[in-house]
């Protein structure tokens, strides 16, 4: 009796739709957003040679004076314990300070980097320890996961074209640079220099490019793996907004917490103007504290049965004035005084109401 195995993944919903705004927010605040390592590289490559292609002049003359400074008094100097001990220091000083703007142009770069790809982040997720990460068959499988593969090629494709660009750049002064047999030493450094200054340039710029390229595919990789499924937008749509069930039975709970506390109000009015069997619109008027008469309650249809039955339960008076009761309803809500064009109409009903009223 053969077995049928079934593959799981075949029932597992398809991911088709793009992130939420609330996935995204999740994943950043993760520290996964889309960025490519080689931008800091390039950005930073960059700044450094142009860097040196201005201030190469300056960077000579202090790497000159240390050797001279070197050679004329260092040497010179009795070799003891704090002899060496300052000598050291003094050296390690003094190279700190020539190399101290390249370093800070560097950071400078590698911040600049990572703020035009992902703005202004900080988060310590990433370095959370996770013992899966030290899980060696999960390691196998990345190191022959489809991704490592495009890495490497990445990388064999930035070698190749930083290679040929600074091969082309020495193909070009190829000339130049067996001229420099017969140069002097200042001369031959100075070109030499030069040169390596003019291929760090050109292979930033390349660099440069290949970076941008590979943002664009981290950035449609990112998208690629936050992407949801609909079911999962379904889900958030849930937490985020509540859920539409829920959500209908609180307003029907609201409309009919509305409808007992206007029903509550209808004792108390002074008059329900009616067209007898559609509108009923319950008016209360307090004279001294209100300015004009205010709209308790109004219905239409079965809830002006209601409002009519509870008013005649309660011996408030019910008037039938079918287009008062009309505009009543279309042109006031509920606490609203009614507009200015009824009050004489209303007036005249109140007035009328009023006499009943003493009469019995």
């Amino acid at each position: 009796m053969s077995s049928l195995r079934l593959d799981l993944q075949f029932f597992a919903e398809e991911k088709t739709e793009k992130a939420t705004p609330r996935k995204r927010q999740e994943v950043r605040q993760k520290g996964q957003v889309a960025k490519s390592a080689d931008v800091n590289t390039a950005i930073v490559l960059l700044l450094v040679f142009v860097i040196l292609l201005f201030s190469g002049e300056l960077y000579k003359e202090a790497f000159l004076r240390l050797f001279r400074n070197s050679l004329q008094h260092y040497m010179l100097e009795d070799v003891t314990v704090s002899s060496i001990q300052e000598l050291f220091f003094s050296i390690l000083k003094n190279l700190a300070g020539i190399m101290a703007p390249i370093f800070l142009v560097a950071l400078a770069g590698a911040f600049l980097g990572n703020f035009l790809q992902v703005g202004f982040l900080f988060t310590a997720e990433p370095l959370q320890m996770k013992l899966s990460k030290l899980d060696p068959i999960q390691g196998f499988k990345r190191m022959l996961s489809l991704r490592s593969i495009v890495e490497l090629l990445k990388s064999i494709l930035k070698i190749a074209i930083v290679g040929f660009v600074t091969f082309f750049v020495l193909w070009l002064k190829l000339d130049q640079i067996l001229l420099l047999t017969t140069k002097s030493l200042e001369t031959t450094l100075s070109s030499l220099a030069s040169l390596a200054v003019r291929m760090g340039l050109y292979a930033s710029a390349a660099l440069l490019f290949l970076a941008f390229l590979d943002y664009l595919y981290q950035r449609f990789d990112f998208e690629k793996n936050i992407r949801m499924s609909k079911q999962e937008v379904k889900d958030e749509f849930k937490k985020t907004e509540g859920d539409p069930l829920i959500k209908s039975k609180i307003k029907q709970k609201q409309r009919e917490m509305a409808m007992k506390r206007m029903m509550q109000e209808v004792p108390k009015a002074d008059v329900v103007i009616t067209n007898p069997t559609h509108y009923a619109v319950a008016l209360k008027y307090e004279d001294g504290k209100m300015d004009a008469p205010v709209v308790v309650a109004k219905g239409v249809d079965h809830l002006a049965l209601k409002i009519k039955q509870l008013a005649k339960e309660h011996d408030v008076v019910t008037i039938e004035n079918r287009p008062l009761a009309r505009a009543l309803y279309s042109q006031t809500e509920i606490g609203d005084v009614i507009p200015e064009p009824f009050f004489k109409a209303v007036a005249e009903i109140l007035a009328y109401v009023y006499r009943l009223k003493r009469k019995i």
